[in-house]
């Protein structure tokens, strides 16, 4: 697994734009701020508008079980709380990797 590290303060076109220059599998946000209702729909829309429906959404923050569920609803994938140990979220990227790419390339 190859990890790129965008940095802090990009903007989801920015964000959208590496996944495409990169040819990445997933997009992980980590959101603290309070703007996950901004910004997961934001970069969700744009993955939607450049034809990134094979590319899963997730990630995790501060965010609560009812805004978890809208985000669901959209097309973000598994969003994980603070405390989640890091096997967590891997496990989860592995599998859904297993499940959605390389059962396509069968």
């Amino acid at each position: 697994m190859e990890v790129i590290y965008l940095g802090l303060r990009q903007t989801p076109e920015m964000i959208v734009e590496a996944t495409i220059q990169e040819d990445a599998d997933v997009i992980a946000l980590s959101i603290l701020s309070g703007a996950h209702m901004t910004i997961f729909p934001r970069v969700r829309k744009l993955m939607v508008e450049k034809g990134l429906d094979d590319v899963l959404l997730t990630g995790g923050g501060i965010i609560p079980a009812e805004e978890v569920k809208e985000l669901e609803e959209i097309g973000v994938g598994r969003l994980f709380g603070p405390g989640t140990p890091v096997s967590e979220p891997i496990e989860y990227i592995r599998n859904w990797f297993k499940s959605h790419r390389l059962a396509a390339e069968v």
